[in-house]
């Protein structure tokens, strides 16, 4: 097993609201020393889901994407609450988000987003046995809830309008699971 670099500093050089970045300086085994930005969020995981409403059917959403100022189409996701695990919070957003609640839920795999410089976890999951069920969320206007057909599988991982990594991954591992 290779040998850990070593944190010498860390410093932190700005802090929003829900953001702080942080600069490291790191020694790696071989001498060489490198400095290092990198984004930490508040440490809450997320969760993203892949809903079936049946065998042939996902469902999507179509909510606005402030950093990309256009609305795009995405799995339902959201944060995990302090205390909660992440299938508790996939079928409390999934309610939220979709207005289903899963009798199955099945764990896929830990997603980061961008591991090396923005520390975050997203947990994907695979949500099953859908019927209506609706939960208040804190979006700001009603999702869109977008029905999709995996026979037009191909047709959707090209969209335009679906560029989140995490939902392409999941919608990957999902299916191939």
């Amino acid at each position: 097993m290779r040998q850990q670099p070593v944190v010498t500093a860390n410093r932190k050089i700005a802090q929003s609201r829900i953001f702080r970045i942080e600069e490291m300086d790191i020694t790696f085994p071989n001498g060489a020393t490198r400095s290092y930005e990198r984004l930490m969020g508040t440490r809450q995981d997320s969760v993203i889901i892949l809903p079936f409403l049946d065998d042939d059917t996902i469902l999507l959403i179509r909510e606005y994407a402030a950093a990309n100022e256009r609305y795009e189409l995405s799995l339902p996701k959201g944060m995990v609450d302090t205390g909660e695990q992440p299938l508790d919070a996939a079928n409390r957003e999934l309610q939220e988000e979709t207005g289903y609640a899963a009798a199955q839920l099945r764990y896929l795999h830990k997603l980061d987003i961008a591991p090396g410089y923005i520390c975050h976890a997203s947990h994907a999951v695979v949500a099953t046995g859908l019927t209506p069920s609706r939960l208040e969320g804190d979006e700001p206007e009603q999702l869109e809830i977008v029905p999709w057909k995996l026979a037009n599988l191909d047709k959707l991982l090209r969209h335009p309008d679906l560029t989140d990594a995490r939902a392409i991954a999941t919608l990957l591992l999902g299916l191939k699971t």
